[in-house]
Formats: structure tokens, C-alpha cells, sequence
């Protein structure tokens, strides 16, 4: 966890940036990270960022910000499973905490942020298509 490293982020100035994938070659990461736009806004939350260093080498980082040496969206593959974490806890709610109002969702239709999370709660249900050969 990088929360207690970001002291000097200041949230106008908190982004990240999705990794480019082929969707030939590796559809669930193009999945995961498929959006309309590249840089994401940043936001806090109990695990804000994971720190590069602390990741094996099996678990594909799919969002970082590199100014501040953080993996933001991480991917990887656990027995017959997979996990996908994003840090943060609300896209576009900076610094919610425990017991804040609910963010209403409807005012964000165009958020970078939730389309990620839509991405991993659609993810499962993607069916791998069959290669002609």
C-alpha cells in the first residue's frame, strides 16, 4: 500500500495512465482496461496504489502512475482464479470515507473511473471465442 508514501500528491494532479494491450493477444487485459480515455483521475481509499517493487512478477500492472512510482489496476492469475485490484475507493469522490453520503451515480454517466469497475463486474461473463485454425 502507497497511501502513507503520497503526501505531496495533490488531487488535482492525482492521475494514472492505462496500459495499451492487443486484443489479439491478450483479450483480458484489453477487457479489463478498455475506456474512453487513456488517464484516469486518481482517488483515495484504504489501498490507494501498490507499489511496483512489492508485485510478483506473474501479476500484470494494467493502470500506474510513474511520476509517483505507484501501480494503480493490477491483474493476475491465482490457481484456477484471477483477481483484479484497483486502488482507491470512489473515482469521483476524492477522499470518501466510511459513512459519507453515497455518491449518485447518474450525475457520472461518463466516469473513467466506474467504467473500470463496470469492466471487472462484465469481465466474467465474456466467453473466449473459438480460433479458426
Amino acid at each position: 500500500d502507497m497511501t502513507r508514501k503520497r503526501d505531496n500528491v495533490a488531487a488535482e494532479s492525482d492521475y494514472f495512465s492505462l496500459m495499451e494491450f492487443s486484443a489479439k493477444w491478450d483479450p483480458v487485459p484489453t477487457m479489463l482496461t478498455q475506456n474512453h480515455t487513456a488517464l484516469v483521475k486518481g482517488f483515495m481509499g484504504q489501498t490507494t496504489a501498490f507499489n511496483p517493487d512489492e508485485i510478483k512478477p506473474t501479476v500484470m500492472i494494467l493502470g500506474e502512475n510513474k511520476i509517483n512510482g505507484e501501480a494503480r489496476y493490477i491483474h493476475g492469475i491465482k490457481g484456477k482464479g484471477f483477481f483484479t485490484f484497483y486502488g482507491g475507493h470512489d473515482p469521483e469522490d476524492y477522499q470518501h470515507r466510511v459513512g459519507d453520503p453515497k455518491t449518485e451515480l447518474e450525475l457520472h454517466p461518463n466516469s473513467p473511473g466506474y467504467r473500470l469497475i463496470l469492466n471487472n463486474v462484465l469481465f466474467p461473463a465474456a466467453r473466449k471465442k473459438k480460433q479458426k485454425t
